[in-house]
């Protein structure tokens, strides 16, 4: 696959998470930024091709590439163990997100907020992968996937660890601002049209929810919520 923009071949070099096959950059590109990816590619021996823009442009699906390319393979995901980080794991469980941008985003936040790693139910997201890492500015590359065949299970693997697991749901609910994330948590968010499923939702602890500065009753979607609660793990941790 190709993906373009210095910004996602620089996380796909530095993540570490899929293979970079070769660089494909415009020769009249001498900027810093791409002096640093070139560098970076060398020393990884990864192949880099310079020719003409009008080249890099029959080879990209858009024109936001600024004259650089990569031809990658597909990710590769992680194992559950690897987002056990101790008393400072923070985990969150996706359901319903479909929309790859919105994914992206929600990846992006996360993982400034300090997320140790993402939970997503199995499927093939391999169509998806470009706009994800562009959507995503790159941190797609660097945060810790897991693809789950059975959410639930996931949840009770991670109950057995001592980590507590809280739902985005206002049934029987606390403020997200009276929780407590200073240990080991989960967060499960799900999408608006299908939320979280009910064999996750029997697996949760407690639900917490976003208090709001008025009578309104639609939720946030899921990359706000994702936003909000990511930096109150953030916060109560750094306070």
């Amino acid at each position: 696959m190709i993906i373009e923009g210095n910004v996602s071949v620089k996380a796909a070099l530095m993540g570490g998470r899929r293979q970079v096959e070769k660089i494909y950059v415009d020769e009249a590109k001498h900027d810093k930024d791409s002096s640093w990816i070139l560098h970076r590619a060398e020393e990884r021996n990864v192949e880099i091709i310079r020719c003409r823009r009008e080249q890099i442009d029959q080879m990209a699906s858009g024109r936001t590439h600024g004259g650089l390319l990569a031809e990658v393979s597909v990710r590769r995901y992680q194992p559950i163990e690897d987002t056990d980080a101790g008393v400072k794991t923070f985990v969150v469980l996706l359901e319903g997100i479909e929309d790859p941008f919105n994914l992206g985003y929600i990846m992006r936040t996360l993982y400034s907020a300090g997320c140790t790693g993402l939970i997503l139910r199995r499927r093939d997201w391999s169509n998806a992968e470009s706009t994800i890492l562009k959507s995503s500015a790159g941190a797609g590359e660097y945060i810790n996937i897991v693809l789950s065949d059975d959410p639930a299970e996931t949840v009770r693997w991670y109950k057995e660890k001592g980590v507590r697991c809280y739902a985005a749901m206002r049934r029987n609910a606390l403020t997200c601002y009276e929780a407590d994330y200073r240990g080991p948590v989960l967060l499960a968010i799900g999408g608006e049209m299908r939320g979280l499923s009910s064999g996750v939702l029997k697996e949760i602890q407690q639900n917490i929810y976003i208090p709001y500065a008025n009578d309104f009753h639609s939720a946030l979607n899921a990359a706000g919520a994702a936003a909000v609660l990511g930096f109150e793990v953030f916060r109560q941790r750094n306070v």
